[in-house]
């Protein structure tokens, strides 16, 4: 029984879908499962594949797909009991009002009608987990499938201790492509009440493509912010290696995986007061209201008050990786026991132990 893995949304800029998919379900991290990927070369390649393609795999065959990326097209929810989706967020859903008309149209009735009648999900937090059981049938089996983080950018906090208590200018960083959903709008009004409290100089980088709907024209208006657009993994490093607070004012994320890579330099993370960022930042994270950046602002500067506050955050920091990077590897077994059970296949325990590559 083949196992085929959906990879036609790859080969485009690498964002946190195309992240977790090369992580997760590449053939190294599925190791010593069997795996064939399906590609594709272009949108429209992309769509005919995802549509008709992989339908058409499952029916002529008993094989059994991974949907890492997209929901599943509907003409596979015959096949749904050889079909394991793995679901980022429920955003497609909760916030319709963040999504562009392609989203509405091509990805969220999929969405709906996948988590209404599949029997088992793959999933990167327990946030997103119980988000899910509202949607699922009562029955659906729900495994967790959370990605380890590496250090993609090669960032190092080693000298990160010896900088100035206090930075002048005062420099924030966020990562992600600008669109409404990340609402970098709040971060950008989170710098400007830093700069009337006295960080007359302070900075917002923003390092991610330009998205749909008018987020990037007020950004471009703001005082202190930078828009980057997409960078290389160079440029990134160079980037988080200025810094000295990374921050994200998301409406929500199924996990927030820049988070977690940009504590590989050390940084204090900056992020909602909501339960997918504790989750994620444990005791590690700077928790704000992004509606009031007046209130953000003054926690941010009350950090600046200790002296030795980037060495706090960078062992903070540390601690969360390793934290986080355990739990991750504790899922792994799991979920290869699962695919191969799907498969048909039995593994010896030997075989399902050891790390992610």
């Amino acid at each position: 029984m083949t196992i085929y893995i959906d990879h036609t949304h790859l080969g485009r800029h690498v964002t946190g879908l195309e992240r977790i998919t090369q992580e997760l379900f590449s053939r190294a991290a599925l190791t010593p499962l069997e795996v064939v990927p399906v590609t594709s070369h272009g949108t429209a390649q992309m769509i005919a594949t995802q549509t008709f393609g992989l339908p058409l795999k499952l029916a002529s065959s008993s094989s059994i797909l991974l949907c890492p990326g997209f929901p599943p097209s509907p003409l596979l929810l015959p096949f749904a009991a050889r079909v394991l989706p793995y679901i980022h967020d429920d955003f497609l859903l909760s916030r319709r009002v963040d999504l562009n008309v392609r989203a509405r149209l091509y990805m969220a009735a999929p969405f709906r009608l996948a988590l209404q009648r599949y029997p088992r999900f793959l999933t990167n937090s327990g946030d997103t987990r119980r988000k899910m059981a509202a949607y699922c049938r009562d029955d659906a089996d729900i495994t967790l499938y959370r990605p380890p983080v590496r250090n993609v950018f090669d960032l190092s906090s080693q000298q990160r201790a010896a900088r100035d208590a206090l930075p002048r200018p005062l420099r924030l960083v966020a990562l992600g492509t600008v669109e409404p959903r990340k609402n970098f709008v709040a971060a950008a009004k989170i710098v400007g009440a830093l700069r009337a409290q006295g960080f007359t100089d302070a900075t917002l980088d923003i390092v991610g493509r330009e998205g749909w709907g008018d987020d990037w024209n007020q950004l471009e208006a703001s005082p202190g912010v930078t828009l980057h657009g997409y960078q290389t993994t160079e440029r990134v490093r160079e980037i988080l290696d200025a810094a000295d607070v990374f921050i994200c004012t998301s409406h929500d994320e199924g996990l927030g995986l820049p988070l977690l890579e940009a504590q590989y330099a050390g940084l204090p993370v900056v992020a909602p007061d909501a339960p997918v960022f504790r989750e994620v930042l444990g005791g590690s994270g700077i928790f704000i209201t992004p509606s009031d950046p007046a209130a953000a602002a003054a926690q941010i500067a009350a950090l600046m008050s200790e002296t030795d506050w980037r060495a706090q955050h960078g062992a903070l920091a540390e601690a969360n990786l390793q934290r986080w990077n355990g739990l991750a590897e504790s899922d792994r077994g799991a979920v290869i026991e699962l695919i191969a059970s799907l498969a048909g296949r039995t593994l010896p325990a030997s075989a399902v132990q050891g790390s992610l590559p």
